[in-house]
């Protein structure tokens, strides 16, 4: 059985985080995610502590985030690392040239209106067909996604996630995009700390452990060297990490 415990707070840490699955819990379509008010002030709260050493690293794009968090922007990691925003606001974002998408997107927004309880999202840079409502149909949506994605060639690749399949940018990770913050202020020169629940975490969790930092997964599909049982239990951990401000630590 998983023993579920969390590494204690240090002023020194800066904090990467996932969203879907770690902060939130997962909903049948992106789009019914929602956060409240409640979440984001403990955000805010731990922003303070670790002055201003917080990041979200996740699948969504950056102003898909923004929207879910508004009238919050924290710095982030989008699209799995396709697009980074720095903590004072610098955009980055993957440039893929003479690649063109509206194939892709048909065949898979065809695909989710043939398939009920399969949903086709389009992020721009990178397209994602969701089977959560409709496990059933996983085999084919991985023949369609494979198709499509070798199709498209060497610049796409596919990227798994909990009952969703994407296909992003090559060459773009969650942990090229927390490397890039470790070289930036405010988090530069500070302990990493990522806290992540899906194999698309995998990466980072390794990282941050090979970087003499700490990793901390949700739930059971992935292992670190701390678990958290669901994303309540996380946000009942962030709030000791708000607390550190208070008790002047």
């Amino acid at each position: 059985m998983m023993k579920y415990a969390a590494p204690t707070p240090s002023a020194d840490w800066c904090l990467f985080l996932d969203v879907d699955g770690t902060l939130i819990d997962f909903t049948d379509s992106p789009q019914d995610t929602r956060s409240d008010e409640c979440l984001n002030r403990l955000l805010q709260d731990v922003e303070r502590s670790l002055a201003g050493r917080i990041a979200l690293v996740s699948g969504r794009g950056i102003g898909k985030l923004d929207e879910l968090f508004a009238p919050l922007r924290f710095a982030a990691a989008g699209l799995h690392g396709a697009e980074r925003r720095s903590a004072s606001g610098v955009l980055h974002r993957a440039a893929i040239a003479g690649v063109d998408l509206d194939g892709a997107r048909e065949a898979l927004r065809a695909f989710a209106a043939r398939c009920p309880g399969t949903r086709f999202e389009d992020k721009g840079l990178a397209l994602a067909l969701h089977y959560r409502a409709a496990p059933h149909f996983e085999a084919p949506a991985r023949g369609l996604v494979r198709r499509v994605a070798a199709g498209l060639g060497a610049a796409f690749h596919i990227q798994e996630g909990n009952m969703v399949l994407e296909i992003k940018p090559s060459g773009y990770t969650k942990v090229a995009a927390i490397e890039a913050f470790l070289a930036e202020p405010p988090f530069a020169g500070h302990t990493p700390v990522f806290v992540g629940d899906d194999y698309t975490d995998c990466d980072g969790l390794r990282f941050v452990e090979a970087s003499g930092g700490i990793s901390v997964a949700v739930g059971d599909r992935v292992r670190a060297q701390w678990h958290l049982p669901d994303p309540t239990a996380v946000r009942d951990w962030l709030g000791r990490i708000a607390a550190l401000k208070e008790h002047g630590q």
